[in-house]
């Protein structure tokens, strides 16, 4: 571990404070329908799409009609992408002429990009042409955040309003999340990007011929305005298929600053976004501090991990930290740096190959997205997803002390608690069960390149990766077969819905309850013992869950390189 190493990643952490509070409190005037400066130029286009979609900005929705409607606009978006997919050969802005997506692979994708996890189980540049990255996986890549971004308001309401029937109207938040943020945010992304070396342009790709004589054929095309949407909306999927590691995705230092930025600016802001909702700033520094301590120390572990290099090497006489599958323009500090990230968030973007981890480096992003991905997560899914850890955490606080758990005026009773273990056993159930499935099974198992214990973490990776709607893999898993393509995909389904969907039910028995007065019992919930009773809950009810599987996968591994075997 070196000084300038630290000092970049002290930078970027002080970055992403600096944007806490400007940006959360744009947002929060977005979502609370007050004046902001974009809204002389986009409230026009706003109210004539309500018009066009037969909404009213001030009908509120209760929650079960909000899921429903979250739920048919995803479904049609899924419909859609999934029939790009499948007639592409026969449609425009297809310079490559790529063939049709097989089923298997349109359904992976197509779920894929609908649940914002955007696993690919194909080369971008290979597979997809320029209209099916633009109209249909860029076009999910905004979509699919605005629902995430929609959600975590709406739940928000359920904390913030009493005695209120509705949490919001999915439509409105659905609009004002991509016109007003995500979107101008993006337009200034792009044209940075540009600036600084990403490509975009509709023309074909470029043949050149090498220093050897050979002819190369350098894949090109709308690479800046995707690039720009899958950080900011924590997507992650890339144009090309080695994602940020590609020089075109991410030339230097400053792009990949940029782009590490882009994937916690708007989750760690959504902290902001519900203390301003609720009256008390303090709440949600509160989590965005739990969030904090578990990021920073996921980084000081991976950092270690991979400074500290392959044990096996060492033997050899070869000492230093471990550059295998890593950019030398970032080096091993930006890349520990970026794994976190990219799984502390649900954006599974990567600079650099993680199955080349050691094995405890490349622990920290498995136990990331084991967590839930609620350290800063993706962009509403990261809130959503730890608010429900703390609906259980003010449960065991009210256990310790015999009376009712309160949290922001509200009493949390067992339909709550009920719920929030719904969604948080439904993640170790499509992690663990599929995973559990696929060990056993001859043709799962011939997909894997590793024997051993990394092996059983390629395969365990994969389906935490679905699960957490993240979509990074450890490369050295063949995930386009029938098997993975579909039981990835109902991966992702369970890790999306089965979450949004209680965590919603959680929204409206909240907004329907009387706010309850602070009395001399009530537990305090913006200060250093909540935050540490939070980060205590998320570690033992969701880390404990996942022991006997990290002892299996890497932390075996790492046993047997110290003992000279590898795998």
């Amino acid at each position: 571990m070196t000084l300038n190493g630290w000092i970049q990643i002290l930078i970027f952490c002080g970055i992403v404070i600096l944007l806490v509070r400007p940006l959360g409190g744009y947002m929060t005037r977005v979502y609370t329908g007050e004046r902001t400066f974009l809204g002389f130029l986009l409230a026009p286009f706003e109210r004539l799409l309500y018009r066009v979609a037969g909404t009213n900005e001030r009908e509120e929705q209760h929650w079960t009609t909000y899921v429903g409607a979250m739920l048919a606009f995803n479904l049609l978006g899924f419909l859609v992408l999934y029939l790009l997919q499948r007639f592409q050969a026969g449609l425009p802005f297809n310079p490559a002429g790529m063939a049709a997506v097989p089923q298997e692979l349109s359904f992976n994708t197509a779920v894929s990009f609908v649940t914002n996890t955007n696993w690919q189980n194909y080369g971008g540049e290979s597979t997809m042409s320029y209209l099916v990255q633009m109209a249909g996986l860029t076009v999910q890549n905004f979509v699919s955040a605005a629902t995430g971004m929609a959600l975590a308001v709406a739940l928000i309401r359920g904390f913030a309003r009493a005695s209120s029937k509705s949490i919001g109207n999915f439509w409105v938040d659905l609009t004002r999340s991509t016109l007003y943020v995500l979107l101008p945010l993006c337009v200034v992304l792009t044209l940075v990007y540009v600036f600084l070396g990403v490509p975009q342009t509709l023309g074909a790709y470029v043949d050149a011929t090498t220093l050897e004589g050979g002819k190369q054929t350098i894949a090109v095309g709308p690479v800046a305005s995707q690039l720009a949407i899958k950080m900011l909306g924590t997507n992650g999927g890339g144009f090309f298929n080695a994602n940020s590691a590609h020089p075109f995705e991410n030339p230097d230092a400053l792009t990949n600053l940029i782009q590490m930025v882009s994937i916690f600016a708007i989750g760690a802001a959504l902290t902001n976004v519900f203390g301003r909702m609720v009256g008390d700033q303090r709440q949600g520094w509160a989590i965005l501090a739990a969030m904090g301590v578990l990021f920073i120390a996921g980084v000081l572990f991976a950092y270690w991990a991979e400074a500290s290099g392959n044990p096996l090497m060492h033997a050899l006489g070869l000492e230093g930290g471990n550059m295998e599958g890593k950019e030398v323009r970032f080096g091993i500090a930006m890349s520990a740096l970026f794994a976190v990230i990219t799984t502390a968030a649900s954006c599974g973007a990567v600079n650099a190959l993680h199955d080349s981890f050691t094995a405890l480096g490349g622990m920290i992003p498995l136990i990331n997205m084991e967590l839930g991905e609620v350290i800063v997560g993706g962009v509403g899914a990261g809130l959503y997803g730890i608010l429900l850890f703390v609906v259980v955490a003010i449960f065991v606080s009210g256990l310790m002390v015999g009376r009712t758990p309160e949290y922001l005026g509200k009493k949390i009773e067992a339909k709550e608690v009920k719920m929030a273990m719904l969604a948080l056993l439904s993640l170790p159930l499509a992690m663990l069960g599929f995973t559990a499935i696929s060990v056993v099974m001859p043709s799962a198992v011939a997909s894997i390149a590793n024997q051993g214990p990394h092996g059983f973490s390629e395969i365990l990776y994969a389906y935490t990766s679905a699960a957490a709607n993240n979509g990074s893999a450890l490369g050295g898993l063949t995930g386009n077969t029938p098997w993975y393509n579909i039981t990835l995909g109902i991966a992702m389904l369970m890790g999306r819905f089965l979450i949004i969907i209680p965590a919603l039910a959680i929204a409206g028995s909240l907004a329907a309850k009387k706010t309850v007065p602070v009395s001399l019992g009530t537990f305090p919930t913006n200060g250093g013992l909540f935050v540490g009773l939070l980060v205590g809950v998320i570690l033992i009810v969701g880390g404990l869950t996942f022991l006997p599987a990290l002892a299996l996968g890497p932390i075996a591994e790492h046993l047997a390189i110290l003992s000279g075997q590898s795998f």
